[in-house]
């Protein structure tokens, strides 16, 4: 599994600067992955409550590990859609979300049902990719795996990440869901792909980036592209780990 926690650690620290959680505050984390955000959400809450949400078992089952082995116990994890789920109205104080808002097939309806499960005024900051062209991490491992010939634009979760790139589009889609005062900010920080350029080959090939390119070549094709990719890797090897420059929008709402 792709290790999400140490790739985003740096806007881990933006999201949380920007967060602003009390005693007793009930949080909502969507989109949680393997629940970084919502454990630490949870500590801030205590004796408050954070609750993650996301489709990933195998990212929810770490989430639930690790909430375990540090001893919290008022944190939950939930299996489903954001989009769709039944929450109860007006239960959460505080929302969040760390690159999880992108992906919803109809964006105004996903929001007006998490909106409906915050209470009037609570704030909801989350983070989004800027678009394609402004993230190094994509570009750099597109054209290390391109063949010389136009690459098609994967479909699904690959360019899902970036639908809300467009921060006129985020703002109108918020307030058609019912969310005011909404801001959104440029944030710019390095993301963290490995140790070194080994690791952080292993790491991409897992990836939809990777994946779906190298499935269109042919076994000696697909090889001079894992070549290219190392090289790739090996040149933002800083010495500290191999690092991509990206651009987010932290965008900040409250619930009309």
């Amino acid at each position: 599994m792709f290790d999400y926690d140490s790739e985003l650690a740096r806007y881990q620290e933006r999201l949380w600067d920007a967060l602003d959680i009390h005693p007793g505050d009930r949080v909502l984390d969507i989109g949680c992955g393997t629940g970084q955000t919502t454990r630490r959400a949870a500590r801030a809450a205590s004796p408050g409550t954070a609750l993650g949400i996301d489709v990933s078992d195998r990212m929810l089952a770490r989430a639930r590990d690790q909430a375990e082995a540090e001893g919290l116990d008022n944190v939950g994890f939930v299996r489903a859609d954001a989009q769709a789920h039944a929450f109860a109205p007006e239960q959460f104080t505080v929302g969040v979300s760390r690159f999880g808002t992108m992906f919803f097939a109809d964006p105004i309806a996903a929001f007006a049902n998490i909106g409906r499960a915050l209470r009037p005024g609570a704030p909801f900051v989350q983070l989004v990719w800027q678009a394609r062209d402004r993230q190094e991490w994509a570009t750099a491992i597109r054209a290390a795996l391109a063949t010389g010939h136009p690459m098609s634009t994967s479909a699904g979760e690959a360019d899902a990440a970036f639908a809300l790139a467009d921060p006129d589009l985020a703002v109108g889609v918020l307030t058609a869901a019912g969310f005011t005062a909404v801001d959104v900010v440029d944030v710019r920080e390095p993301v963290y792909y490995g140790p070194d350029a080994d690791h952080a080959c292993a790491a991409v090939l897992g990836l939809l980036i990777a994946r779906d390119p190298l499935a269109d070549l042919d076994t000696a094709s697909a090889e001079r592209a894992r070549d290219r990719l190392r090289a790739t890797l090996d040149a933002h090897d800083t010495g500290d780990g191999v690092w991509f420059d990206s651009r987010a929008w932290l965008i900040t709402a409250r619930r009309r």
